[in-house]
Formats: structure tokens, C-alpha cells, sequence
């Protein structure tokens, strides 16, 4: 490689990475915790749940018990589970019926416990775990800022992965290997910075990719919605197979009885270990009315095996249709390897465990890009005052970016103690406390400091977490283990664990002169 390409890779590299680093850093961090969502969820309402993507419910009294809370005939029902949790989401759309009354002409959407039927909506339904999830892809900026900045940040990240790469390719296979913690602060800095950044090379350009086209995808698809389809997005939808078949509402009632558990019945005996995540009833009541059930083959028989049967209630027929393992096509394919891949929910608390580490690990590169840039320029030849506005940058960046570990924690004990929290609770907490956190490091003005208080304050947070669980719901560790819930026992033994890591990290951190 020329001398002129390596300097142009190198400085693009060095200025995406900078240009991001701090809301990538906190994309990370958030979505590491995100990897175990449903359990934090579970943990935080003190539930434990099968863990299977199978709805757990019976579907004829849910129907039961929604027809006695609103007018249900000709309207569209969608139950469907989100998440590995005790509440489902529910969607009914408004009625199709032109003599339906004024309440049937709104569309409703809550969250239903599958144990007592109770009904939350989404603001009363939030939960920790869901926070922590929406920020890693900053759905909390107003939408579509958010999604869209998260977005170009994965894409800017990307870039920056690739001329890294390019930028270490003679030197990556010695580099890899090698640390030298006692030498100079600048080789300790880019010795961890390269060899950590190729071990998690191949997680972080598969977040890059999915992260970028998940998020910007929308403006991806704009120019052939405009083209191709001219205009017409519903066309453009059915093609990629997001939308859902429609039918029209006819004259007359159905007179018949019908048993909707019957048909999740009948299509797991279509295929060997299919869990069914959805149910969709079209025009409820009447005589026009269908029943898609929709799902998928266990993840370690087939990675994309997504399947759905439709059947016509009053002639009690399978009308059409989709073979999880026949009728798979390539968009199949590309959508939910795409889905797999982001999510990891193919391979257990294994895989969990790793990309959460790995997630850290990213973290870690990150901020030892930024220490890398900030030793570079800390030398004599540079004016002093500029060296002094470097340090105040960095400082800035790692009191913004160490203090996620603390408040994280602190909101866990948090939610703990004022449980049931809604989304405002959760939002005012963790994002003042943050706040606080930040100018309470940023005006110490010690870079050794913040590394040092930021992973003690949140190991010491981290260690109340599962005693302030164990005051407020009576289940204790050893309780959760022994009554076999799992998700409980999970989140109160993770924080201990990760809390005795960083803890130790803390006192083995080194004093270093900036």
C-alpha cells in the first residue's frame, strides 16, 4: 500500500471513528444489556415464564374475555408474542362494519397478561429492559431523528471497521498477538485497541450491517418505492411480504360455533416443533371470517423456517399455506437471517453470554480509539492550549460514556423500589441521574478518576441489586434457584458476577499521567 493511501485510510479512519464514538459507545452498551431484554423484564416484574417463542395462552378466552370489554364483530384481531414474557401484545383494528357503533370505529392496541387477562398499555407496560433496548437504537430522540441517526452511525461504523482492517492488514496477524502493557501509555492504548478490535472484528461488522440496514432501511427503499412501484408503498409491502392478506366483510354472521385453540392445533401437527407466535382474526364474527396463524420451526431443526396457515372459519377449511420448509424463499431467507443475526436468539444463554462480552469488549475498543487519539496528540510540539482542549474533550466523552455502568445498575434498585414504574419514571431517573453523573465527573477533572469511580460506583450498585430484589419481593437468590425461576435467578446472578469483574478491574487499575 502507498504511503498517501495508508495516510488518507488511517485519518478517515481515526476521524469516523472520533465523529461517532460516543453515541456508538452508548448503541453498545445499551445493546448489550439488550441481548438479555425479557429476562431484566421478567426480573423486573418478578414473573417467570417458559422460555419458548410459543404463545402460551388459550385463545378462546382470551376472545371470551375481550368480546365482554369491547364490540369485536367485524374487526381485524391480531395477538401476537413480542417477547419471552407474560404479556402479549394485542392489536384489534377498527370494524368494517358501517352500522358498527361509535367505539368500534377506533383502533385499540394494549398488552394482556396470559395468566389473569389484566390489560396495560404500552406506557404503563414499560419496563426497564425495554428502555435499555429502545436506547441502543435511540428510539427515546424523537422519531425518525433517532432511528435514523442510529442508522448512519452503524454505516459510519462500517466504514470505519473496513478502513481499519485495511489500515492494520500487513501487521494483523503480529498485531493480534501482541500486548505490551509496560511499555509507553500510547503503545499500551493501540496494542489493546488492535488486538481486542480483531477479536470482535466479525461481531461488529455484522451489528454494522444489520444495525444500518435495519434502521436506514427506509431511505434504502425510497427511491424504488418511487420508481419501480411508482409510488405505491402497499404493492411495494406485499411484495417483501410485510403486510397481511385482506377480506372482505360480507352481509351475514357466522351462525356456527368455532374453536380458534383448534387451529394453532391443527397447524402444529403441519410441522414437527412449530411454535406459533401469532394469531390473526380477519372480520371477526362474520361469516367472511379467517384465522392466519403464523410462527416458526425451532431454531436448532432450521434458522429461517417461518410459516403460517390460514384457514376459512365457516367452512372450517385450510384455504392456503406457507411451508416453513418447502415454500422458504431467498427474501425469506435475507429478512430473517438478517433478524437472527442482530438478535441472537438462536443459541441459548450461550450465545447470549458471548455477544453480551463481546458487546463490552467493542465498548472497550471504542474508548481506547479515543485514548489512542488523545496520547497522540499530547506532545510537546503541540501548542498547550490545544492539548489542554483535547484533555477536556476526552474528559467529557469518558464521563459521559463510564457513567451508563453506574446509573444502569442504580436503575435496576430503582425499579426495584418504586415498582410498578411507568415510562416517565424510568425516563426522568435514568436520564437525570446520567445527567448528574456526568458533570459530577466531568467538573473532577481526573481522567484516572473516572476510569476508576465509575466501575466501583457501578460494582457497588451492581452488588444491591439482587439483595434489593430479595427485600422487595421476598425471592431471594437461592429461592429463585431452588423454585426453578430461571430469569429471575439469571439477572440477580449476572449483576453479581459482572459486579465482582469490574470491581476487580477497579483495583487493578494503574495510575497513568495524561
Amino acid at each position: 500500500m502507498k504511503n498517501r493511501t495508508y495516510n488518507i485510510l488511517f485519518h478517515t479512519h481515526t476521524v469516523s471513528g472520533i465523529v461517532i464514538s460516543v453515541v456508538l459507545y452508548i448503541i453498545f452498551f445499551a445493546g448489550s444489556f439488550s441481548f438479555f431484554r425479557d429476562e431484566i423484564v421478567n426480573w423486573e416484574r418478578n414473573q417467570s415464564v417458559e422460555i419458548t417463542d410459543d404463545i402460551q395462552i388459550d385463545f378462546d378466552a382470551t376472545l371470551d374475555t375481550l368480546k365482554t370489554r369491547y364490540n369485536l364483530y367485524g374487526r381485524d384481531i391480531e395477538i401476537r408474542k413480542h417477547y419471552i414474557e407474560q404479556r402479549i401484545g394485542v392489536s384489534i383494528s377498527a370494524s368494517k362494519d358501517t352500522l358498527a357503533p361509535k367505539d368500534a370505529k377506533k383502533r385499540e392496541f394494549f398488552y394482556l397478561d396470559t395468566k389473569d387477562y389484566s390489560q396495560n398499555s404500552y406506557q404503563d407496560s414499560y419496563s426497564l429492559g425495554e428502555f435499555l433496548y429502545r436506547l441502543h437504537f435511540l428510539a427515546q430522540v424523537p422519531y425518525p431523528i433517532g432511528y435514523y441517526l442510529s442508522g448512519f452511525i452503524a454505516f459510519f461504523f462500517l466504514f470505519a471497521i473496513i478502513t481499519g482492517v485495511l489500515v492494520h492488514w500487513k501487521k494483523i496477524t503480529s498485531n493480534f498477538f501482541l500486548f505490551r502493557p509496560l511499555e509507553k501509555l500510547k503503545t499500551l492504548w493501540t496494542d489493546a485497541h488492535t488486538s481486542l478490535g480483531m477479536l470482535g472484528l466479525p461481531f461488529q461488522f455484522i451489528y454494522a450491517v444489520t444495525g444500518a440496514f435495519f434502521m436506514i432501511k427506509l431511505l434504502l427503499v425510497a427511491p424504488n418505492i418511487a420508481i419501480l412501484y411508482e409510488g405505491n408503498q402497499t404493492k411495494f409491502y406485499d411484495d417483501l411480504e410485510y403486510s397481511h392478506p385482506h377480506f372482505d366483510l360480507e352481509k351475514d354472521t357466522i351462525q356456527k360455533a368455532f374453536n380458534l385453540n383448534g387451529y394453532t392445533e391443527k397447524t402444529k401437527t403441519l410441522w414437527n416443533d412449530f411454535n406459533v407466535t401469532e394469531m390473526h382474526i380477519f372480520n371477526y364474527g362474520n361469516t367472511n371470517m379467517h384465522v392466519l396463524v403464523n410462527g416458526h420451526l425451532n431454531y436448532k431443526n432450521k434458522f429461517t423456517g417461518v410459516g403460517e396457515a390460514i384457514y376459512k372459519v365457516n367452512s372450517n377449511v385450510l384455504v392456503s399455506k406457507k411451508d416453513p420448509i418447502e415454500s422458504s424463499t431467498y427474501l425469506d431467507g435475507v429478512k430473517n437471517t438478517l433478524f437472527r443475526l442482530h438478535f441472537a436468539d438462536y443459541g441459548g444463554y450461550a450465545l447470549k453470554l458471548i455477544s453480551f462480552i463481546l458487546g463490552l469488549i467493542s465498548c472497550f475498543v471504542i474508548i481506547s480509539g479515543v485514548m489512542i487519539w488523545l496520547v497522540a496528540r499530547d506532545k510537546k510540539n503541540i501548542p498547550e492550549k490545544k492539548r489542554r482542549f483535547n484533555l477536556r474533550v476526552v474528559r467529557v466523552y469518558l464521563a459521559i460514556c463510564l457513567s451508563m455502568y453506574p446509573i444502569t445498575a442504580l436503575s435496576f434498585i430503582a425499579v426495584k423500589i418504586f415498582h410498578p414504574v411507568n415510562q416517565s419514571f424510568i425516563y426522568s431517573f435514568y436520564f437525570i441521574g446520567w445527567l448528574l453523573l456526568s458533570i459530577f465527573f466531568i467538573i473532577k477533572k481526573d481522567l484516572n478518576f473516572i476510569n476508576k469511580y465509575t466501575l466501583l460506583s457501578g460494582s457497588l450498585f451492581g452488588f444491591l441489586i439482587p439483595v434489593v430484589n430479595g427485600i422487595t419481593t421476598k425471592n431471594w437468590i437461592w429461592k429463585s434457584f431452588s423454585n426453578q425461576q430461571f430469569q429471575i435467578f439469571f439477572v440477580d446472578t449476572f449483576w453479581l458476577v459482572l459486579s465482582l469483574l469490574t470491581l476487580w478491574i477497579s483495583f487493578k487499575l494503574k495510575k497513568k499521567n495524561y
